[in-house]
Order: C-alpha cells, then sequence, then structure tokens
C-alpha cells in the first residue's frame, strides 16, 4: 500500500474483523465485486454487506460506488441521473436496492461507473482483434484512474449532487470502438450493422458541472495501445 495507508484484510461478515477497522471514519467508500454473477451473491456483497459496514464502522458520510447497469433503456437514448433507473436484470434491481440503503443518509453518494477500462482489461480488445463478439449496442466507459479520480475528487467536495454517472465524454457504438482498435492492428474493419444500436449514452455531464474533468475522455485514449 501507498505510504500513509494502512490495509486490513478481514471479512465484513465477520464482526470482529469489521471492528478491527476506525470507527465512524469521515468517509467510507464502498467499492466491491461480487465473487459470483448471481442475484443471491449481489444481494449478500452489495445489500447486506453495505448495511453490516454500516451498521459497525458508523461513518459520518458513505460514498458507493455503484453501477450504470441500473438504467433500463434501450433505445438508444441519453440518460442522466434524473432518467428513471428501472433494470430489468437483477444486477441493476440489486445495486438499486443498496442505492437506496446509502441514501438512507442524506450526507451519502452514489457513483455509478460505466463499463471500466484501464490496464489488464482487455476483453473488448480481444473481440475487436479476433472479430467475434461485437454487440450493436451503444458503448459507454470510464477508465479506472478517471473512476479513481471521481471518487477523490467527491470526497474533497461533500454538498454535491447524492447520486452521479461516471463515465467519458464519448458514448458511441461498439462497432467504431472495435474498427479503431483494428485499424491500429491494420485489420480490415467488421461488417457494419443494418439497424441502429440499441442500448444508452450515459451524460457525464452533471460530474463535469462538479468540476471534475477526465483524463481519457474518449476510447481513442482509454484504448492507447491498440
Amino acid at each position: 500500500m501507498p505510504e500513509g495507508v494502512h490495509a486490513v484484510h478481514g471479512d465484513m461478515f465477520d464482526s470482529n474483523d469489521l471492528a478491527r477497522l476506525p470507527n465512524r471514519p469521515d468517509w467510507l467508500v464502498f467499492c466491491a465485486t461480487p465473487d459470483a454473477g448471481t442475484e443471491a451473491s449481489y444481494r449478500k456483497l452489495y445489500v447486506e454487506g453495505l448495511r453490516a459496514c454500516l451498521d459497525v464502522i458508523r461513518p459520518q458520510r458513505c460514498l458507493f460506488v455503484s453501477s450504470t447497469s441500473v438504467y433500463g433503456q434501450n433505445g438508444g437514448e441519453w440518460v442522466d441521473e434524473d432518467s428513471p433507473a428501472e433494470a430489468d436484470a437483477f444486477n441493476g434491481r440489486v445495486l438499486r436496492e443498496a442505492e437506496a440503503v446509502c441514501l438512507q443518509c442524506p450526507e451519502n453518494r452514489v457513483l455509478r461507473l460505466s463499463g471500466i477500462t484501464g490496464p489488464g482489461r482487455h476483453r473488448l480488445v480481444n473481440k475487436a482483434l479476433l472479430g467475434e463478439g461485437i454487440a450493436n449496442v451503444w458503448s459507454n466507459r470510464i477508465h479506472i484512474d478517471d473512476a479513481a479520480a471521481a471518487l477523490s475528487h467527491l470526497i474533497d467536495r461533500p454538498g454535491t449532487d447524492a447520486v452521479l454517472n461516471v463515465s467519458d465524454d464519448l458514448p458511441c457504438p461498439q462497432l467504431e470502438v472495435a474498427n479503431w482498435i483494428r485499424a491500429g492492428q491494420r485489420l480490415p474493419p467488421l461488417q457494419a450493422f443494418s439497424e441502429a444500436p440499441s442500448g444508452r449514452r450515459i451524460s457525464n455531464r452533471r460530474l463535469r458541472a462538479a468540476g471534475w474533468v477526465p483524463g481519457y475522455p474518449s476510447y481513442r485514449e482509454s484504448y492507447p495501445h491498440r
């Protein structure tokens, strides 16, 4: 860990382990990944786990890292924080439950992240180079460094909006990103889809208005090593 950061390893469902953490900290940043892609795993981690942390640690403020998967829009429309968040899939629905737990305290904040890019995250690059599995959907992403910068930015500025989307400046069709990656390797472009892409375009306007600026404003910066 960096100098000045003390790591504590434990089980968040073990109250003795949680009790080893500082009590009543200024902030709790709840940023977690389930160990399985099931509804039960999601609910145990995000809803029950968050409640356990809040009950034992009792932070003055909590920042819950959520996902833009809470949105269910699928017609290519622009989506912001005032748009209905009514996902059909269980992951989005469970995250909404966890957001509600977090927002029971008006001082708490929720950040909804788009798909994360950055070191070690090569799934789309691999699909693009293979020319397989590219979907006709809108692509929204956020570089992991920009996501971390957004968290830090909001911790330093309490009083911003309760819910904020974290995404880069340029939603675009996944095919466009794939063909840009392929062009960097001098591969022929993939055939265009005949229909308009489904999915949604995530707006970051509210977060930008709070003073955050992405260092990776589009896929061209997120995937520099094509």
